[in-house]
């Protein structure tokens, strides 16, 4: 299991194979990119700053896969989130699952963007033409971890 926070970009191609090499019990991987977009066509997104608290991003991120370890019978875990400003095509967020079988991975790499995107410590600042904020949450992401709070496989 990985769990990294870094200003570089990945490579998902290599994660994938690191995850899975020499590996015979694994079944089904499942990979979630997160990229940054340019956002709607009047009010673009030129660039993306996120910041976080280093020790406690990675201890919750930590937090976050041991739990859909918990949850999931997976035989592999990769997350990746990237920090600092990115620009629209960039890559945002990396999550890799691996386990025997598809409904585990698939469900399991849900989890964890649903947790990422609501429990995850960074503070994302977004540059437009109409001036630099902070993004606020959205109830649709709260709505969407919620399910897991009484979902278990």
């Amino acid at each position: 299991m990985s769990v990294r926070l870094q200003r570089e970009d990945f490579d998902v191609s290599a994660e994938v194979a690191a995850l899975t090499a020499g590996r015979t019990d694994i079944g089904a991987v499942v990979n979630f990119i997160g990229i940054c977009r340019a956002g709607p066509e009047d009010d673009r997104i030129s660039a993306m700053t996120l910041d976080h608290y280093p020790e406690m991003a990675q201890a919750e991120l930590e937090r976050i896969e041991a739990e859909a370890s918990e949850r999931w019978p997976l035989q592999g875990v990769t997350v990746i989130h990237r920090h600092g400003r990115l620009v629209p095509g960039d890559n945002i967020v990396l999550v890799v699952t691996a386990s025997m079988h598809r409904q585990a991975a698939f469900e399991a790499a849900s989890f964890l963007m649903d947790y990422l995107k609501t429990r995850a410590p960074f503070w994302k600042k977004e540059e437009r033409a109409s001036g630099t904020g902070w993004v606020a949450a959205k109830d649709e992401d709260d709505a969407a971890a919620a399910r897991w709070t009484t979902k278990k496989p």
